[in-house]
């Protein structure tokens, strides 16, 4: 990330921790290995629930938070679920929506670009037939997602657009990431 040399808040980012942050972690490169979690719990039908708390990251295990996040998920009728919360897909487009906004405002904020407001929409396609496994060439998951923003800023599009290119999960979704499965029975 490259920074400026600033103080102050800028977006509502500590530019001065972030510029302390980003010299404790190129000198430390350790201090840049974070591994967060989940665990999940399958309640009925489509309906499921997450629970996030700890993680690892900065050199050490986080203690701060002491209730974890509760995130619902489920299906809507439609999918034969009770929409008892956003689907997992749909998970996914919020995931997208809010890496990509908080990469926008923390890099911006790191050269000094001021950025008055945010708005994303965001659209994925999906054909059940690959889940359904009605057809192998169909893909499982989205085949394609558009990310629409209007931003109020000091900074040109193809700056704020560059800006993106650092989050985490759009490098998630835009590139294949290794997944280990293990199942126990009991």
């Amino acid at each position: 990330m490259s920074q400026a040399t600033m103080s102050g808040v800028i977006n509502g980012v500590d530019v001065s921790r972030l510029s302390a942050t980003i010299e404790a972690v190129q000198n430390d490169h350790n201090l840049a290995t974070f591994r967060f979690r989940a665990t999940n719990r399958w309640i009925n039908g489509g309906h499921n629930r997450s629970t996030v708390q700890s993680f690892y990251g900065a050199g050490k295990e986080d203690t701060l938070r002491t209730v974890p996040f509760v995130l619902d998920a489920d299906e809507p009728p439609v999918l034969l679920g009770e929409d008892h919360g956003a689907n997992p897909v749909e998970y996914v487009l919020h995931a997208l929506a809010a890496c990509l906004t908080t990469s926008l405002v923390y890099h911006a904020a790191a050269r000094g670009i001021r950025v008055e407001s945010i708005e994303s929409k965001l659209e994925g396609d999906l054909d059940l037939q690959g889940f359904l496994g009605l057809s192998n060439r169909v893909r499982r998951g989205y085949k394609q997602i558009r990310v629409s923003f209007t931003v109020k800023s000091d900074a040109t599009a193809a700056q704020l657009k560059e800006l993106t290119t650092f989050s985490p999960v759009h490098d998630i979704v835009s590139n294949p990431v290794p997944v280990d499965i293990t199942i126990n029975t009991i």
